[in-house]
């Protein structure tokens, strides 16, 4: 199998201290001259006068073209078992092993994100993550400047062209129909929302979730409320009897109750 961190090549040394060597050829011969180039050999170059060749010392690097021998210990395979079942013995066999310094550092930097991400769950996490770079309403903006945003629409006008008015400012009159759950699978959150129709009823249902900025309160069925917010596609929810409904979704950052 070879021996432990060993290598071999081209760069090996052979020496034969009882021979000759052509200084010019390398060849070793019994003669006065090189059998391939025909030079005399040189008196320092004669058995018993060469010095003594000293082995090389190989760093092992892994672009040298050359083959290192490891124990299946330190096979990448193994000490990512380790890392998973026993960490600690992981982590030593990855400080330990001969592979390269960067890979070391990329294995231990995604074993650590890795266990931290088991530790806290990596649900909160990545809804941590979505919490600050996708807020689901812009909270940059004034009151004042995020309503003179919002464009009035109407119920059938979003139910028509649901994905036309995605990520648009939108203000739209509605009365609520019941409040409703919507649970988000991508970051475990769930969110209050309202299943609302058309002031004057209709077949239109939207969905309005709760993300307002400041004056929270709660809606209760039969209530008119004018809602600013913004588009969000279609989003599934279910109400108090467990039924499914599907329709256009706006998060609302204001709501106002119609007295």
């Amino acid at each position: 199998m070879g021996r432990y961190g060993g290598y071999y090549g081209e760069e090996e040394e052979l020496d034969r201290p009882d021979l000759n060597k052509c200084p010019d050829c390398d060849c070793f011969f019994a003669g006065e001259k090189c059998p391939l180039c025909g030079k005399v050999c040189p008196e320092n170059m004669r058995a018993g006068n060469r010095a003594a060749v000293k082995p090389k010392k190989h760093k092992g690097s892994s672009d040298s073209g050359k083959v290192v021998y490891l124990n299946w210990y330190y096979s990448w395979w193994f000490i990512i078992l380790m890392t998973l079942f026993m960490p600690l013995v992981g982590i030593i066999l990855l400080i330990t092993s001969h592979h390269d310094t960067w890979k070391k550092v990329l294995f231990g930097v995604i074993a650590a994100l890795y266990m931290i991400g088991s530790f806290f769950g990596f649900g909160r996490i990545f809804s941590g993550i979505s919490d600050i770079f996708d807020s689901p309403v812009d909270k940059s903006l004034t009151r004042e400047e995020y309503v003179e945003k919002c464009v009035g629409i109407t119920p059938e006008e979003i139910c028509r062209s649901t994905d036309g008015y995605e990520d648009e400012f939108m203000c739209i009159e509605l009365r609520v129909i019941e409040k409703v759950t919507y649970i988000d699978g991508y970051t475990e959150k769930n969110y209050v929302c309202y299943l609302c129709e058309a002031v004057d009823g209709g077949e239109y249902k939207i969905v309005v979730r709760d993300c307002l900025l400041e004056d929270q309160q709660r809606f209760v069925a039969g209530d008119v409320i004018t809602v600013y917010g913004e588009g969000a596609g279609e989003c599934e929810v279910f109400g108090s009897d467990y039924n499914y409904t599907k329709a256009p979704c706006v998060n609302a950052a204001y709501a106002e109750l119609k007295k």
